[in-house]
């Protein structure tokens, strides 16, 4: 199955999706309002009435509109149902973003700009969702790209996020994936408060192959990074993967141990952490936007990945998240299997996102 089959089947199970918005929103207005009724359809000559008749007699196929089907719109196509594009219908769609945790500022924005050449025009639900996919995807295209590995030697991945993200889960994956890809990959359980984190990562490091370095629970984590990195540098390891703890209850607390894990691993290379991720949890829904906000000023996030898209109607605060911080996403998660993470590709999102196929 490709991941864009997973991402559309397990993005959207419940009835809030944005696709099933979309279509009650077209059919607010009631009917295929694009073709006249039979009463308002004026009357055909006769000889045009007589190119009928032939034309049905040459042309069998029941499914092929006829002469005066094609000449007042009739067919499968008129059979669409349209709506207006007014205040109304701009108004209700709006609505429809912001229950998908597009937020506000974002839902306006693609209200506004989908607006623009199509109103006082009818549309079509499938014309609709085109739309709507094509100004997810344009605000989305900027800020995918997959984690990027440098030449340098080994690569400081620092991963952070609140407890119960799916912050250990992504370590797991991402390290069996670029041990698949034939890369040297080092993990750091830096998160010492929880066994049940470290084990985690232990059980990936296991089918992964790939070494998994502990500390006695409730050591300090910068000591752990530290003797991580000096490990990886004596392996010639091409990744270090850090985990670390995410108590929000303590900002200042979680802000102080994630600056000393820093301090700490630039004694052995100046340059790291090469990248900071931040791990969101989709069902979240906006209080993403506030994860960001306070891991931007406590760890210097360089990327995000988001995961859970498969237990949320709402995958819209992706959207928002891109248009607010620009940030770049290097990947999302549907699943919990190896291959249900994958790199960001903006326009297959746009498209589950929607209910397109």
């Amino acid at each position: 199955m490709s991941f864009f089959k997973k991402l559309r089947d397990r993005m959207f199970r419940s009835s809030d999706k944005i696709g099933e918005g979309l279509e009650a929103l077209v059919a607010e207005e009631g009917g295929p309002a694009a073709a006249p009724t039979a009463a308002q359809q004026p009357e055909a000559e006769p000889e045009a009435r007589r190119e009928a008749a032939a034309d049905a007699r040459a042309e069998p196929d029941v499914g092929k509109p006829g002469l005066l089907g094609r000449l007042f719109g009739g067919g499968a196509a008129a059979e669409e149902p349209r709506r207006l594009v007014d205040d109304a219908m701009l108004e209700s769609l709006e609505e429809v973003l912001i229950q998908a945790d597009m937020g506000v500022e974002t839902a306006t924005r693609v209200t506004a700009n989908i607006a623009e050449g199509r109103f006082g025009k009818r549309i079509s639900t499938r014309e609709l969702k085109a739309a709507l996919a094509g100004e997810v995807a344009r605000i989305m295209d900027p800020v995918a790209r997959p984690l990027p590995i440098y030449p340098k030697r080994p690569q400081v991945v620092l991963v952070v996020g609140v407890n119960g993200s799916g912050k250990t889960t992504t370590i797991g994956k991402l390290a069996s994936q670029f041990k698949a890809a034939g890369k040297s990959v080092v993990i750091a359980a830096g998160d010492t408060f929880r066994a049940a984190a470290v084990e985690q990562l232990q059980i990936w490091g296991q089918r992964a192959g790939v070494p998994v370095l502990t500390a006695p629970e409730g050591s300090d984590p910068a000591s752990l990074a530290f003797d991580a990195l000096t490990k990886a540098q004596e392996q010639g390891a091409d990744l270090l993967l850090i985990d670390t703890a995410g108590r929000l209850q303590n900002r200042a607390d979680l802000m102080e141990e994630l600056a000393k894990i820093v301090r700490v691993i630039r004694k052995v290379d100046a340059t790291a952490p090469h990248n900071t991720l931040l791990v969101l949890d989709a069902t979240t829904g906006q209080n993403a936007l506030s994860q960001v906000e306070i891991f931007r000023k406590i760890a210097d996030v360089t990327g995000l990945v988001m995961t859970k898209l498969d237990g949320t109607a709402k995958g819209g605060v992706l959207v928002a998240l891109a248009d607010r911080f620009g940030l770049p996403i290097h990947a999302i998660g549907v699943g919990e299997q190896i291959d249900d993470l994958a790199p960001f590709d903006p326009e297959d999102f746009a498209k589950a996102l929607v209910g397109q196929e």
